[in-house]
């Protein structure tokens, strides 16, 4: 008889069934959805995206608080509908030149960079392209010539920064002095009259009403929106600005890069050239004196961060407004240039520290009072 006991056989164990949930009411659904979009807006605005807005919005606010000092000093002149609107052009025609010269500032900047040069590219392009071998070849050849020198000239800002490793602030404050220069050899220390009708026109010329310089401004403005916002080399711009050496650890050729921000902003340069030739119908070695600070300050205002990696073209535009609105308040008013450079200083003061204390700083304090008073 054996001992052996039977072994037991083994019985496959019953899967356990997940627990059902309830039924979901559609209604709750789309409230609980509703509250989450409505999270997700209120977390983008108090956050770091909503930043621009807030900035270009304060912008704005100033922009009217100017408006609202001018029919104070000025009721009879802002009483009157035509001569506001009339200027309304003149500040937006007096801000034109400046304007299409910070976008490419703002690129540079976004881009970790400082372009002390842009001014004196101006003045060089002006002088370059109403020589009277220039003139010869017509309006066409005297846009041609003003682009390719401030494209040029850009390059070079570029080549010196990105392949010879020099600061910007050295390259471009170098490029400053010998292009004024090359400007006033070219000249012969002499103003140069422009002969060119159309050029001459463009200036004067009125399409509904409103300036072509306007259109121009407005044309660069949209199309640097566009390069900036949607697409790859905007984003690049931001990435090589932020943190070079991650940029360049994701595949990004920052030295490429970084030279064409600067042609980008010779361009601009080149394309201001003619708009100042246009308007003064000359151009002389003098010409654009200190348009390098009033690009910075715009840009500046305008919220773009000077050690790169975050800008705006929109608040850039607003930046120049404003500043151009001061300088037709404070010459209505007939106030000194002195007091308007003063005042201009102090906002360029007060950007730079409201840039050091960010709004982010502003959302977390809210932030951890309202958790304070929930408990």
């Amino acid at each position: 008889m054996s001992d052996a006991t039977p072994t037991p056989t083994a019985t496959p164990e019953r899967p356990q069934l997940p627990a059902q949930s309830p039924p979901v009411d559609p209604a709750e659904t789309a409230v609980a959805s509703d509250k989450a979009a409505s999270s997700g807006r209120l977390s983008w605005w108090r956050g770091d995206g909503g930043d621009g807005a807030k900035r270009n919005l304060g912008l704005i606010g100033v922009l009217a608080a100017l408006i609202v000092v001018g029919a104070v000093t000025k009721p009879d002149l802002y009483g009157d509908p035509n001569w506001v609107w009339n200027n309304v052009l003149a500040i937006l025609q007096l801000a034109s030149v400046v304007g299409v010269v910070t976008v490419g500032m703002t690129f540079v900047i976004i881009g970790g960079g400082i372009d002390l040069s842009v001014g004196a590219i101006v003045a060089l392009a002006g002088v370059w392209c109403t020589t009277v071998a220039t003139q010869s070849y017509g309006a066409g050849g005297m846009i041609f010539t003003a682009l390719v020198v401030g494209v040029c000239v850009g390059l070079v800002n570029g080549v010196l920064i990105s392949y010879g490793k020099l600061v910007p602030f050295i390259a471009t404050l170098a490029m400053l002095v010998a292009a004024r220069g090359l400007a006033a050899s070219i000249s012969n220390k002499q103003t140069q009259v422009s002969s060119s009708t159309f050029i001459n026109d463009i200036a004067a010329r009125k399409v509904i009403g409103i300036p072509i310089l306007v259109y121009i401004l407005g044309a660069v403005v949209l199309a640097g929106w566009v390069v900036l916002n949607r697409t790859t080399f905007g984003r690049r711009t931001i990435a090589v600005g932020g943190n070079p050496e991650a940029a360049r650890l994701a595949g990004i050729n920052v030295r490429r890069h970084t030279m064409l921000l600067y042609a980008l902003s010779g361009l601009c340069c080149g394309i201001a050239a003619i708009m100042l030739t246009s308007q003064a119908t000359s151009a002389q070695a003098a010409m654009a004196n200190l348009y390098e600070l009033d690009a910075i300050a715009a840009a500046i205002i305008g919220g773009t961060l000077l050690s790169g990696g975050r800008g705006t073209i929109v608040g850039s535009l607003l930046g120049v407004i404003i500043f151009a609105t001061i300088t037709n308040l404070f010459a209505i008013n007939g106030l000194s240039i002195e007091a308007q450079n003063m005042v201009k200083g102090g906002i360029i003061v007060a950007a730079v520290l409201v840039q050091q204390f960010q709004f982010k700083s502003v959302t977390r304090l809210l932030a951890r009072n309202r958790v304070t008073t929930a408990t």
